[in-house]
Order: structure tokens, then sequence, then C-alpha cells
């Protein structure tokens, strides 16, 4: 085995390559917000102290995946108790930025880690599954909102546009995600793989057994890690309501029966599995990264490189924020035409 195995040059300098990446795989505290955040740090503290630079968290872990959430929803049906459900949603969900985003930034730094964190952000009413990115110095980094909620979380969630792609250049790694079912759309993720995305966080709610294909696929079609990150939870997880339709993946409805039960991964861009699946508790799925599989894995295919045929297919990405109103004001200078003072 060669000497410069594990090792990248940078600036003609051979330097180790190696990095460690844990995902979280666990439950929200439903409808408690700080309580959530305080049992993000304590999962972080338990990363780092094995070595961990990179955490990734599930999709709206603060917040919370309404998983079996109904609010009172039905084709031209108007319910009260749905819209109080809603209100308490919404009151659990952070402003970006924000005090939650600043205490995020503060246990980036204080653990000296890299952060990805699912959220539910709200901007005035509106809602978005959206994931944050932080720093090892404690420094927002920024965002990227889900472009394309699924089925009925359309329903309290909005629309991200073109403007919130973004791929971090980190020491790490170039850093990006996209949010669950977002990688199923090809031309999301050849943006993705377009920024040059070396280390891709797949933040979900699909404990699904087939969504470890979409993984692999993603994995060896990018030349990336892909690290997806799921909550495991059980039904009493959650707050108790009447109206909640849960799918288990077990024949029991007891408090203590999965209804989301996990799947965490990460995969390397040669298409190992490094670590996971997960599909029966909560805890930490940790791997080392060896940044030269990306370059080992474009010998043979990159997707946007010397495999692309741009002379025949073409993408163009709009990455211009939408906004529904725009204010367009005007400075007029007032002409002073009055008659000048007699001295």
């Amino acid at each position: 085995m060669s000497a410069l195995n594990n090792t990248t040059p940078v600036n003609g300098v051979f330097q180790s390559s190696i990095i460690r990446a844990s995902i979280i795989q666990a439950s929200t505290v439903y409808n408690d917000t700080p309580k959530t955040i305080e049992k993000a740090e304590k999962l972080i503290a338990e990363a780092a102290s094995g070595g961990t630079e990179l955490v990734v968290f599930p999709e709206a872990f603060i917040g919370g995946y309404p998983r079996g959430f109904r609010f009172g929803m039905g084709v031209g049906v108007f319910n009260e108790d749905g819209r109080d459900e809603f209100r308490k949603y919404h009151a659990s969900a952070i402003h970006v930025p924000g005090p939650e985003v600043e205490k995020l930034a503060e246990i980036a730094r204080k653990y000296n880690v890299y952060l990805v964190m699912g959220a539910i952000e709200k901007d005035g009413y509106t809602l978005y599954c959206t994931a944050l990115f932080f720093s090892s110095e404690g420094r927002f980094l920024g965002k990227h909102r889900k472009v394309m909620p699924t089925t009925t979380e359309r329903c309290i969630w909005g629309y991200g546009d073109g403007s919130t792609i973004p791929v971090y250049d980190t020491p790490l790694g170039k850093l990006g995600a996209a949010i669950c079912w977002e990688n199923r759309m090809p031309l999301y993720r050849t943006a993705l793989y377009a920024k040059g995305v070396e280390i891709y966080c797949a933040p979900t709610a699909d404990g699904s057994k087939e969504w470890q294909s979409s993984m692999l696929h993603i994995a060896l079609e990018g030349g990336c890690f892909v690290l997806s990150a799921c909550q495991f939870c059980r039904r009493k997880d959650f707050p108790e309501h009447p109206d909640y339709l849960f799918t288990d993946w077990y024949d029991d409805q007891e408090p203590d029966s999965i209804v989301s039960q996990g799947g965490s991964v990460i995969i390397s861009p040669l298409g190992k599995v490094l670590a996971g699946p997960n599909f029966e508790s909560e805890g930490l799925i940790t791997a080392d990264l060896d940044l030269g599989d990306v370059a080992r894995a474009k010998l043979y295919f990159d997707v946007v490189g010397h495999y692309s045929k741009p002379e025949v297919f073409n993408l163009t990405v709009n990455e211009h924020p939408k906004k529904p109103v725009t204010f367009v004001s005007k400075s007029v200078k007032v002409e002073d035409d009055s008659e000048p003072e007699d001295k």
C-alpha cells in the first residue's frame, strides 16, 4: 500500500485527508425547543469526545418532524383544533438568525466541531424545513431551505428557492445538504455536484430500507461521501393527541412502538458503507472519511466533469431569491425655488 494512501496534496505538500464524522440519530423533544437544544449539546459533546470533527443532525430536529400530525386538515375542512396544533408547532420553530442560532454556534465553537443541524425555521408565520451550517470556530455559515416539501408537508411548510443551495468550502471538505426527498430530485443533486460537494449531508425523515439504495446511488453518482441522518422515535416521544396517524414499523401500538426507525448511514464515494445503518435505537453513527476517496472515485466517473456531455445536456439554476413583495422607493431631490432673502 502506498505511503500516500491517506494523504492529499495541499499547495504541493501531502497532508492527512482523514476526518471523523458523526451522525446523531435521536428524537426531538417535541414542543420544547430549549430542551431539544440541551439534548443536542449533550450528543455533540459525546461525539466530540471521540474525536469527531463534523456532526450531522436529522431533518427538523429542532422544532420537530410532525410525523402523523394532521393539523385537522381535509379538503374543504377548517378545524380549530388543527389551528391550535399549528400554533404550538409554530412556537417551537426558530428564527434564522436568532437566539437559538447563536446558541448552536456557541455549541459548535465549544466542542470544536462543524455542525449541520436540521431545524424548522419561521419567517413571519410561514415555516421552512431548513438545514443550518456552523463552523468549528462558532460562526453561522448559512442555511439551505428545502425547495420541495413532500406530500402534505406542503400544507405546513413553505418552499425554498435557489438562493439557499450552498456548498461551503471548509477545511474538512466541501459541505452541502439535500433534505429528505430532495435527494430524489436529479437536477437538485446536479446543482450540488456542480458546486463541488464532497461531503453530502442528507438529513431525512425517511427510515425505509429502500432509502438506503438512494443513498448508495448518490454516493456513487456524485463521487462524494453521503451522511444520511434520520430520527429514531417511539410513540412516547410525541405529545399525546388523538388525531395523530402513525404508521408503526411493528404491529403493536404501545408507547415503546417505533414510529421512526432511523436507518442513519455513512457511505463513501466508492460505495462502501462505512457506518450504519442503525434501525434499532438512538445513538451515534461515526466513521473516518478519507477525502482522497473523492479523487479515487472520479477517475472513472465525474458526473459534472468528463462524464457530463455538456454539448447535449445543460442545467440552469436560478439562484435569485423569490420574494412575494418588493418595495421600490425613489429618492426625489426637492428643488428649492423660493426667492433668495435680501441681505
